[in-house]
């Protein structure tokens, strides 16, 4: 880090809210909070039926888990702090406190962007090769791939956070964002960023285009083995299979793609901070909704939670 001293001198950072409009501060703050326990009761939810119903233990609800840890983790990474700065209008965080909020942050994304990879592969051999399927998605294939999900998510935040820590911050420290998101670190930095914006095209490119390459070629195969199906009832199951991970693709790639891409000017960071909201609470209250409220196996494994281990206790009480 240029400047040594900078460190040390500059103890904290102060994050700001949205809007300076007091009654629009109250109502984010209190959709930002329903959003927020809604998040987390809906990823927890799924996590425990997927352990503890032995008929959700396949390939599928496997990194569906995951998924939804990553969701809960990455919303809980931001959205309390957030919840802080739009109670009290803006909150301070410390220099350390920061960035390790950035780095859970780029290493969860990043992990979902491979995440949402890999289950697209899933539901290709699912769909393409049926026969094989128990094979080619073993369990120790499975854990593989989250090995290395996990493995490429870390290591692309560690990468980026050892050098943002690197930089001088002077005497600038209003983030004018609600929590400490990589672009907003680089504004705010007197040193030269130039390696840190081209590291961060170059990652996002990387991190955002061998998944959605994996996921267009995965669906390509999907769409021609559907066509050939015969009956028609088959074909819309398949889809139906299929719909879901086609639904969380979208809500989250457009709001990250979208983010990242645009220019950030001062023009835009209002439409920036309102899109980063998209994706830190948005798409993972969405997720857990988007898998269970159209699939039969996940209202039959909490039908089977209610009926086995919950309603016997409240009997109790």
């Amino acid at each position: 880090m240029t400047d040594g001293g900078n460190l040390t001198a500059l103890s904290s950072f102060i994050l700001l809210v949205i809007s300076d409009a007091p009654q629009l501060q109250t109502t984010i703050f209190t959709v930002l909070l329903s959003l927020y326990v809604l998040m987390v009761l809906g990823n927890l939810t799924m996590i425990l039926l997927i352990t503890t119903d032995p008929h959700l233990h396949t390939p599928m609800y496997f990194f569906l888990t995951h998924l939804s840890s990553i969701d809960f983790c990455l919303s809980s990474a931001t959205i309390p702090k957030a919840l802080q700065t739009f109670l009290r209008g803006r909150s301070h965080i410390s220099f350390w406190g920061c960035f390790t909020q950035m780095y859970i942050f780029i290493a969860l994304a990043s992990c979902e962007c491979f995440l949402l990879g890999v289950m697209a592969y899933d539901r290709y051999s699912a769909v393409c090769k049926p026969l094989l399927y128990t094979t080619t998605m073993s369990r120790a294939r499975c854990y593989g791939m989250m090995v290395l999900v996990y493995a490429m998510g870390f290591l692309t935040s560690l990468l980026h956070t050892t050098l943002a820590g690197r930089l001088s911050f002077c005497q600038a420290r209003s983030i004018n964002h609600f929590f400490c998101e990589l672009p907003t670190l680089l504004q705010l930095s007197c040193s030269d960023t130039s390696t840190n914006e081209l590291l961060q095209v170059y990652t996002v490119a990387f991190n955002s285009m061998c998944p959605l390459l994996m996921i267009l070629v995965s669906y390509t195969y999907i769409l021609h083995t559907v066509l050939h199906i015969p009956v028609a009832s088959r074909r819309m199951k398949v889809f139906s299979t299929c719909a879901s991970h086609l639904a969380a693709i979208t809500i989250f790639y457009a709001p990250a793609i979208l983010t990242y891409v645009q220019p950030h000017g001062a023009s835009s960071w209002g439409q920036a901070k309102l899109v980063s909201l998209c994706y830190c609470i948005l798409t993972p209250t969405l997720n857990p909704l988007i898998y269970s409220l159209r699939n039969k196996e996940v209202k039959g494994a909490l039908r089977r939670l209610w009926e086995r281990k919950l309603l016997p206790h409240l009997s109790r009480v």
